[in-house]
């Protein structure tokens, strides 16, 4: 079956560079493994970067045994829903590609939400 975005086609890619997705694949594509649920495709922001590494994630220094080169403002990734929730109520969320935004988004945020923060 053919993974739909939150708009009810079918699902983009989000990033080939850097290369994005849980499965590594360039699109939030997620499945039962995808404990995270990285369903939702955004362009990071600085003021982003910031508060995920205040929150313990540090997405911007290279880790290359897990091939993640490291994120910079303006790279577009597969973020957990849960944490672009959290930024959002923060004030901090980044803007989302809603074609490239997987369907499972919407059981974590509405889409009124993501398409008020759509790039």
């Amino acid at each position: 079956m053919t993974a739909l975005n939150v708009l009810g086609g079918p699902l983009a890619a989000c990033s080939f560079d850097p290369l994005t997705g849980f499965f590594r694949d360039g699109c939030c594509q997620t499945d039962e493994q995808d404990h995270g649920t990285h369903v939702v495709c955004a362009r990071v922001t600085a003021t982003f970067l910031a508060y995920s590494l205040r929150r313990g994630n540090d997405l911007t220094t290279p880790r290359p045994q897990n091939r993640f080169a490291g994120l910079k403002p303006g790279d577009r990734w597969c973020l957990c829903a849960l944490r672009w929730k959290e930024a959002l109520l923060a004030g901090v969320a980044p803007p989302v590609h809603l074609e490239a935004t997987h369907s499972k988004a919407l059981e974590i945020v509405t889409l009124e939400q993501l398409k008020q923060n759509a790039v």
